[in-house]
C-alpha cells in the first residue's frame, strides 16, 4: 500500500465525492485563507471546526467525530475513543519517543504482551508500522482516534511521564520495604524537592486534569512502593494514575506549601486551601487535609465548584412542592432550619445556595464553620479556631452581638452549640444549620439525645430536610426500560403511586465515559414542623408516630422522591436504591 498523506484539498474532494458537503462548500474553503494557526490544525479538526452541514444528516454538523467515523469506514480501521483515566500514561509514553510519535501523529494507547494498539491521525500511512514492530517486538493495531484528542494527550502523556522520571531520577527506590522497622529509615531518604519544576508541573497537571473530569475529590495515597491517586467523580472514585512513592511525598509537599500548610510537620493532620483557575478561566477553591497513615501522608483535596451558587434550587432537584415547602420554612423571621444527612449528600451546597437566596441588602447574613466551605462575599464568614475557644457555641455566641438576622451554624455537634442555636432562634433570628443523621425525625431525636428540652424543640423548629445526591442519567445514550410492579411497590410504599410508563437505564457512552451517569441531583425529604407534629415530642418521643404524622402532613419519603425523579426519566431504579435508605422502622 502506498501511504497517502491527508491534506485539506483530498478530505473535503473526498467528502464531496460522498455526498457529505456540496461543491460550493468545498470550493469556499479551498478558497479561503487560513492563519497560521488554522494551518498548523489536523485537516480533520480544522473542516470540523467550519461546523458544515452534514447533507447526509439532515440538521446536523459535520464534527469532528462524525468526520473521523467517516474516515474508520473508508480506511477499514475502528475507532477508538481516549480516555485518559483508563490509561497507564507511563508505560505508553514508553513505547515510542515523543519525535516518533509526533512525526507520524501517533499515540499508543494499549499495550499487552504481544500487541500495542496505536491510535493515529493519518488512516492511510503504515511506513512507521514496521520500525515499531522491531523496536517494540510486538504485533501492531492501528485504530483511529479524534485528531485533537491524539495531538492533546500526546503533549500532556509526554509532559507527565517526563517529570515523573526527572522527579524520580537520582532517589533511592523505596523498594523491598517488608516491615515498619524498615519503613522508619525512610525518612533518611533524598526525596525530589518540592519546588522541582518536574514536580510543579506534575501538581499543574494533576489540578488540570481534575477539573476537566469533573472531579469534586482527589485523592493521594501513600502506600509501600507507590502512590495511587484517585478522582471522586458524580461521588463514585476513580483510579487514575500510580506515582512512585517518593515523588507522591514531593507532591504533596508541593500542594501543602500551595496551601500555606506546615511542610516539615508530617506527624499531625492539618488542613489548608487553595485558590486556583479552571482552563476555562473561572476561580475555584479547593479544600485540603492531610492525615498520616503507616506510609506516609494521605492528601485529600475537596474541589469547590465555582459555579455552585449561580444554580437556581431547580437545578439542585429541589423544585415543585418541595421548594415551596423550603422556601416556606426560610422566609420565617425566626427558627430554626436544619438540612440533614451523610457526609457528601449536598448539604453544604443546600445551605449556601439558601444563604445566597436570602443575603440582600437589608438583611445580615453571618455563618459560623468548620471550616469555611466557599468564601463568598454576600455573608459574613467566620472559622471555628479551636486551638483559641472558638468553637461552634462561642462563635453563636459572639455572632449575637453582632446584630445578626440570619445565622448559618456549620453543625450541631452537642448540647451547648445545640442551646446556643436554640437561644438565637428564640431571640429573632434566622438558625441555618446541619446535623448528622439517616433522616428527618431521627434528627429530633439526636437533638433531644443531646439533650435539648422537648419544649424548646417545639417551639424553635421550623423544619428539617433530609438529603441525598443521585447520579442523573447521560442525556445522549439513555435508553428505555423496564421496572416490575413489585419493584415499584416497594420502591413508594407506603404510598400507592401508579407506575410511570416510561422509564430509562443507564447504558454508557463516550459522553459520560461508559457509566451512563452525568452530574447529580438531590432527592429530598421534608417534614415541617406544625402544631399536631409538635405535640407528638416529648422526652420519650416515638419517632413511628412522628413520622407517620408528617407523612400525612404531606412530608414524602426520600425513596418516594427518587421515584418522582425516575418518573421524569432523570435517574434509575438501582441509583436511588443505592443511596436512599429505606422506611426506617424506630425501635
Amino acid at each position: 500500500m502506498v501511504d497517502r498523506t491527508l491534506d485539506l484539498r483530498n478530505i473535503l474532494t473526498d467528502l464531496q465525492q460522498d455526498g457529505r458537503i456540496d461543491m460550493e462548500a468545498m470550493n469556499h474553503l479551498l478558497g479561503t485563507s487560513r492563519t497560521p494557526e488554522q494551518t498548523a490544525m489536523h485537516p480533520v479538526s480544522y473542516v470540523a471546526s467550519q461546523a458544515l452541514d452534514d447533507l447526509t444528516r439532515p440538521g446536523k454538523k459535520l464534527d469532528e467525530m462524525a468526520i473521523t467515523a467517516w474516515l474508520a469506514d473508508k480506511s477499514a480501521l475502528q475507532v477508538f475513543h481516549i480516555d485518559p483515566m483508563k490509561l497507564q500514561v507511563a508505560d505508553l509514553a514508553g513505547v515510542m519517543s515523543y519525535q516518533f510519535a509526533k512525526r507520524h501523529d501517533l499515540l499508543c494507547v494499549k499495550i499487552t504482551a504481544d500487541e500495542l494498539t496505536v491510535a493515529v491521525g493519518q488512516p492511510f500511512v503504515e511506513s512507521w508500522v514496521e520500525q515499531l514492530m522491531q523496536t517494540s517486538q510486538r504485533r501492531i493495531k492501528r485504530v483511529l482516534s479524534l485528531p485533537s484528542d491524539i495531538a492533546r494527550y500526546r503533549v500532556e502523556f509526554y509532559s507527565l511521564a517526563k517529570s515523573i522520571s526527572g522527579a524520580k531520577g537520582g532517589t533511592k527506590a523505596a523498594s523491598n520495604v517488608t516491615n515498619f522497622e524498615q519503613l522508619l529509615e525512610l525518612g533518611s531518604m533524598k526525596d525530589p524537592e518540592a519546588n522541582d519544576q518536574h514536580i510543579v508541573n506534575i501538581v499543574d497537571w494533576l489540578l488540570q486534569y481534575a477539573f476537566d473530569q469533573r472531579a469534586s475529590d482527589i485523592h493521594i495515597e501513600p502506600r509501600r512502593e507507590v502512590a495511587r491517586m484517585r478522582f471522586r467523580i458524580d461521588g463514585v472514585l476513580h483510579q487514575i494514575y500510580e506515582f512512585p512513592a517518593n515523588v507522591a511525598t514531593a507532591i504533596t509537599s508541593r500542594i501543602k506549601i500551595l496551601g500555606r500548610m506546615n511542610v516539615a510537620e508530617k506527624r499531625k493532620p492539618q488542613d489548608g486551601r487553595i485558590k486556583t483557575k479552571t482552563p476555562d478561566g473561572t476561580e475555584a477553591e479547593l479544600r485540603l487535609s492531610t492525615l498520616p497513615t503507616a506510609f506516609g501522608e494521605k492528601l485529600v483535596m475537596r474541589i469547590f465548584d465555582p459555579d455552585v451558587l449561580l444554580r437556581t434550587f431547580d437545578d439542585l432537584g429541589l423544585g415543585g412542592d418541595d421548594y415551596q415547602r423550603w422556601k416556606d420554612m426560610i422566609d420565617h423571621p425566626h427558627g430554626i432550619v436544619l438540612v440533614t444527612g451523610p457526609t457528601g449528600s449536598g448539604k453544604t451546597t443546600t445551605l449556601y445556595s439558601t444563604l445566597k437566596t436570602l443575603a440582600t441588602d437589608e438583611v445580615n447574613v453571618s455563618t459560623i464553620e468548620d471550616p469555611i466551605e466557599m468564601v463568598e462575599e454576600a455573608f459574613n464568614q467566620t472559622q471555628v479556631q479551636h486551638n483559641i475557644g472558638l468553637d461552634f457555641a462561642a462563635g453563636i455566641r459572639t455572632l449575637m452581638r453582632q446584630d445578626p438576622d440570619i445565622i448559618m451554624v456549620g453543625e450541631i455537634r452537642d448540647l451547648e452549640t445545640a442551646q446556643m442555636a436554640v437561644q438565637a432562634s428564640l431571640t429573632g433570628h434566622l438558625v441555618l444549620s446541619t446535623l448528622h443523621t439517616n433522616d428527618s425525625p431521627t434528627s429530633i431525636s439526636r437533638l433531644l439525645d443531646l439533650g435539648v428540652p422537648s419544649y424548646l424543640l417545639k417551639s424553635s423548629i421550623l423544619g428539617i430536610m433530609a438529603q441525598r445526591l443521585v447520579r442523573t442519567l447521560c442525556p445522549h445514550c439513555k435508553e428505555p426500560d423496564h421496572i416490575s410492579q413489585a419493584d415499584w411497590d416497594s420502591l413508594v410504599k407506603p404510598w400507592k403511586v401508579a407506575k410511570p410508563q416510561k422509564v430509562y437505564k443507564a447504558t454508557g457512552c463516550l459522553e459520560c465515559r461508559n457509566t451512563g451517569y452525568i452530574g447529580r441531583q438531590g432527592i429530598y425529604e421534608i417534614l415541617r414542623m406544625s402544631e399536631s407534629l409538635g405535640n407528638t415530642i416529648s422526652e420519650v418521643t416515638d419517632l413511628n408516630e412522628l413520622r407517620q404524622q408528617a407523612m400525612r402532613e404531606g412530608m414524602r419519603t426520600l425513596r418516594l422522591s427518587g421515584a418522582q425523579k425516575i418518573a421524569k426519566g432523570l435517574t434509575t431504579l438501582e441509583e436511588v436504591l443505592r443511596v436512599a435508605p429505606p422506611v426506617q422502622k424506630y425501635t
